[in-house]
């Protein structure tokens, strides 16, 4: 194992086991609280149960609920006392529960999803709990637009935080450039993260003013955008089999050798990575290489090996052609 891993992993499991130490051992500080959040994110954890491939975030409702936790100074216009310490075992302890029927199923988040899910969370309840608990937050930035201001600007420092986390441990499993995987981690931020992080904020101010009956409420835009996520990413896969299958009618037919177009798209989406390619336009180059030979299927007699190359520019622009245009009827 990499010793970026190691140590992520053995920080988020050092703090977690402190944290869980001196929670039980002084106490839990404002119980309904700490259970009303808990409950949240082992809710948020649960909804892990439909995650699909590809899906960067698919416990978005307990990140954001860990991050209000992490962000929560007031409850109904009246202070609230838990720490930094407090917030992350409140989320161990909701990971853990919501884990069992994971576990069971034999699916559930990996390791280095939970260690960055803590140490992020951390992160934000120190910045954020220990200036809150003496007053200084309140008598800096007051109740309105400043304090607003300054929780966007925690949840920004946070998300940075957890990017450059999720590209460390990325770039620790994978021969991929850490440059490259930063990059998507910082785009991905514009899409879920930045809906993780705006719930996680309107969560925290709408509890500092209404109290515990605004979490219900303001769960619901999360959980709706988690739906239609998935409701998209179950339309691009259904993409991807079909451009898939499409691309191995070649290599059925004898045209290409066996498993030519997958090896070109890994090749092509490795340098598209060198490149700094997003995923939206690594998803293109895939789609592309995948079916850059289906125009072969136009020729009467297969061309050996598949190396179109040996003909003429006459033909191989005609190959090409052809090949676009069965492209073009697939929609993508």
């Amino acid at each position: 194992m990499p010793a970026v891993t190691l140590v992520v992993r053995g920080a988020a499991l050092a703090l977690t086991v402190a944290a869980l130490g001196y929670t039980l051992w002084h106490g839990v500080d404002g119980p309904g609280h700490a259970l009303a959040f808990g409950v949240l994110i082992a809710i948020g954890e649960l909804a892990r149960w439909g995650a699909l491939p590809g899906e960067r975030e698919p416990a978005p409702l307990g990140a954001a609920g860990a991050l209000a936790y992490a962000l929560l100074g007031r409850s109904g216009g009246q202070p609230t006392g838990q720490g930094a310490l407090q917030v992350v075992a409140v989320l161990a302890a909701a990971q853990l529960v919501a884990s069992v029927p994971h576990v069971a199923r034999g699916s559930g988040p990996g390791p280095d999803e939970v260690a960055r899910r803590v140490l992020s969370v951390a992160f934000a309840a120190v910045c954020f709990q220990p200036l809150s608990n003496s007053g200084r937050s309140e008598s800096w930035f007051g109740e309105g637009p400043y304090y607003a201001a300054f929780l966007l600007l925690l949840l920004g420092l946070t998300a940075l935080c957890d990017a450059v986390l999720g590209a460390l441990l990325l770039h620790a499993r994978t021969p991929v450039p850490y440059g490259p995987l930063l990059r998507d981690e910082l785009r991905a931020l514009i899409g879920i993260g930045s809906a993780v992080c705006a719930t996680g904020a309107v969560m925290a101010l709408g509890v500092a003013a209404a109290g515990l009956w605004a979490l219900p409420v303001l769960c619901v835009p999360l959980l709706l955008t988690q739906v239609s996520f998935r409701r998209y990413i179950t339309v691009r896969t259904t993409y991807r089999q079909t451009i898939t299958s499409l691309a191995r009618s070649t290599e059925i037919a004898g045209y290409t050798p066996h498993g030519h177009a997958r090896r070109v798209a890994a090749l092509c989406t490795a340098v598209g990575r060198e490149l700094g390619l997003s995923g939206p336009e690594l998803t293109v180059l895939e789609y592309a290489a995948l079916m850059h030979d289906i125009g072969q299927l136009s020729l009467v007699d297969p061309v050996p090996e598949g190396a179109t190359a040996t003909l003429s520019a006459a033909e191989q622009r005609r190959i090409a052609l052809l090949g676009g245009a069965v492209v073009r009827q697939t929609g993508v």
